[in-house]
């Protein structure tokens, strides 16, 4: 059910791209509010006490859930409304903005973004699926990406960098840790059957990008029901450094080294392994990740 001029709770990240767009959520509550929305505005000085206060502004009565920052953003808003009757709102303005991407928002201009969740509100949410993703005692929900290997440790590493502001981060950050990354040994169970192999990564994606566009799944689709499984097997670094560049147009797929399937269920394990899923870390493996068809509503 579309909100009729109701009551929207906006989340906002202050630090989203490094501050540049910390007026953002002001004007994105401005806007809604001049269209006739009763909105609730929460602006936290950590993520932490953000997620706290928005849970319990969502379960204070809410008809919609905006979120304004990157993917960050996406994933404190999918953990609270997924299989929920309750509609996320997204306005990228952080560094990757890879949902936004996905569902064909904009995803480098927040005005325009403000434009497009005003308009999107104006008609009955998509339904799109998600996943879930248990480590250890705890679940967590995704929409777009989780890494297991040579990317979680790239994501790493941009996560800790200043510098450049931007999805550049990433590619200077996977250049640093090039050098002394060597493949892993891993466990996978897809959809039940077992294998045991060398590999540079395992990713699995409901979405095609990470990263602020790195196409790591082109094919991925948001309402097929299924997660793509993106494995990267052993290769040079040389070879790593020549192909890299053909992830942002998606025409990696066609290397040898590359492998890409489809299904509903992976179980990850491996040693030395830390997983992050919207760019958010989770901890070690071993993880086991499950498709959740039409978890989420969302205004495209």
């Amino acid at each position: 059910m579309t909100p009729a001029r109701g009551r929207i709770v906006v989340a906002t990240n202050p630090n989203a791209s490094f501050g540049r767009n910390r007026a953002v959520g002001p004007r994105t509550a401005e806007r809604l509010e001049a269209a006739g929305y009763d909105v609730a505005m929460l602006r936290e000085p950590n993520f932490e006490l953000l997620r706290r206060e928005t849970e319990a502004a969502v379960r204070g009565g809410a008809d919609a859930l905006v979120v304004v920052g990157g993917d960050g953003m996406v994933s404190l808003g999918v953990n609270l409304v997924a299989e929920t009757e309750l509609p996320l709102g997204v306005v990228g303005a952080g560094t990757g903005n890879d949902l936004a991407r996905a569902l064909g928002l904009p995803y480098d201009d927040p005005d325009a973004a403000i434009d497009a969740l005003l308009d999107a509100m104006g008609r009955p949410p998509r339904t799109i699926d998600a996943a879930t993703v248990r480590h250890g005692d705890l679940t967590t929900w995704y929409a777009c990406v989780l890494s297991a290997g040579f990317d979680a440790i790239v994501n790493d590493r941009a996560n800790r960098m200043t510098r450049p502001r931007g999805p550049s981060r990433y590619t200077l950050a996977l250049a640093r840790e090039l050098a002394t990354f060597t493949p892993r040994e891993y466990v996978l169970t897809i959809d039940g059957e077992v294998r045991t192999q060398r590999a540079m990564l395992v990713s699995v994606a409901n979405t095609p990008s990470l990263g602020g566009g790195m196409r790591i799944a082109p094919a991925a689709e948001v309402e097929d029901g299924l997660l793509d499984v993106f494995i990267v097997h052993p290769i040079s670094r040389v070879g790593l450094v020549r192909v890299f560049p053909r992830v942002y147009s998606g025409t990696h797929v066609d290397h040898p080294a590359v492998e890409l399937l489809r299904a509903r269920s992976v179980r990850i394990e491996a040693a030395d392994v830390v997983t992050y899923a919207d760019g958010e870390r989770l901890g070690p493996l071993p993880v086991e990740v499950t498709a959740r068809p039409g978890a989420l509503r969302v205004f495209t």
